[in-house]
This record gives structure tokens, sequence and C-alpha cells, in this order.
């Protein structure tokens, strides 16, 4: 069994078990009991009536976080010509088709890549590299597009990919600790009402069975989960 530090038994003293709260409330004693000299992420976990197994309950997607993730995101887009100059205009970190062998030597330091569609055959062989990394190029996700300036300007201002593993649940960052608690519940709503957007018309029964919000060092919060069934 894992054991937890004196720090986090302290900040779990107060919190009753099997007692669901709203997600303001909830947020609130996240960044009240969140103890780490670092500003810590606030992440949510979803429980969800899905079977991964199956391809069309598979849940994924995108959503754009009202106030940002918190963090500085590096850009990669993998693009030539016009649209090279276009993503370098929208404010990409990285530019350009020679990154795709530089990516193939171990070059790793970007946190989203966008390709255009007329790289993919030379992108594609980097799937087993990036894809388990989660920095696979995807239509679905908005980043395998010919609006590259788009993309970074979306990358850039917090958008955010999810999707379900094998367990049935999704997690997703909302921000951090020191944000003010307005803007995480904002971004808390933007992230439910997504998932609820992307429910598989396979799943039956009830979709979201659990929601569950925490601090990267910190204990969860369980938070009432009828409110977004």
């Amino acid at each position: 069994m894992a054991r937890h530090g004196k720090n986090y038994r302290n900040a779990n003293t107060g919190l009753e078990e099997d007692v669901f709260v709203e997600a303001p409330e909830a947020i609130k004693q996240v960044q009240e009991m969140a103890f780490a000299k670092f500003d810590e992420t606030i992440d949510v976990a979803v429980r969800l009536g899905v079977d991964p197994r199956h391809a069309d309950q598979i849940v994924r997607g995108t959503v754009i976080l009202p106030a940002g993730t918190g963090r500085t995101v590096r850009v990669l887009v993998l693009a030539q010509g016009d649209k090279a100059r276009e993503a370098e205009e929208a404010g990409a970190d990285f530019v350009g088709k020679e990154f795709i062998e530089k990516i193939e030597g171990g070059w790793l330091d970007f946190d989203v890549a966008i390709a255009t569609p007329d790289l993919m055959k030379d992108v594609a062989k980097l799937g087993r590299v990036l894809g388990p990394r989660g920095l696979m190029p995807t239509p679905k996700a908005g980043t395998v597009t010919m609006d590259v300036g788009r993309a970074v300007q979306e990358a850039k201002a917090g958008k955010i990919e999810f999707r379900v593993d094998k367990f049935g649940n999704v997690h997703a960052p909302i921000g951090k600790v020191s944000f003010e608690s307005g803007s995480l519940n904002g971004n808390f709503e933007a992230l439910l009402d997504a998932i609820k957007r992307n429910r598989p018309s396979a799943a039956k029964g009830t979709y979201i069975k659990s929601v569950t919000v925490s601090s990267t060092m910190g204990p969860g919060v369980s938070i009432d989960p009828a409110g977004y069934r």
C-alpha cells in the first residue's frame, strides 16, 4: 500500500470520505490544501461509463481553457513555404520540415506538434516516438491542418486534448493553484462541457460516474457528478 508523507496526511485530515461537494467548493478546498513549494497544477479526473476496448466508445476531444493552463507551451510546426512563415508569424517556437529528422534523432523539446497535411507522409514515421507521448499530430485534435496560424494561437492560448484511458478515465489539467478560483471554475466547466459533448452514441447508462479534483501533490476532493450527467 502506498504511504503518504506528513504534509499529505495533514491536508487530508479535514476531508470526509464519500461526501460530495459542488465544483467551486471542491476547487477552493484543493487550493487551500496545496502544500508544495512550487505552483502545483490542478487536475480533474472523470470516470466515464464507457468501455474503451470498443472503438465506438472512445472519448477524445479538445477544449480551449478560457483562463489558459498556466504553463508556457512550446509549439512545433512541421510545415514549409508560406505555411512555415504563417506559423512563425503566429508565434510558433520551432518551425520547419527539418525538425522531422531532429525528432528521429531524439529531440523532443516541445509540448505541441502541428503539421500540414502535405507533410504527414513524412511525419507518419514518427508515430512510434510521438504517439506514446501524446505528441503525434492528428486531424481530430486539430493539429493536422492548413490553418497553422490559428492552430498555433489556440495552443498558446490554452488548448488541451483529452482522451479516455484503458480504465475509462479522463485526466486533464485546468490550471495552477495560484489561479483565481473563478478562473479555475471557468476552466473546469469548459472541460466538463467538452467531455459531455463528446459522449459516444454507443455509451449506455450513466456517462459521468465520478468527478475528482486534486493538486499535483495533494489529496482529491469528490464533486457531485449529478449536475454533469
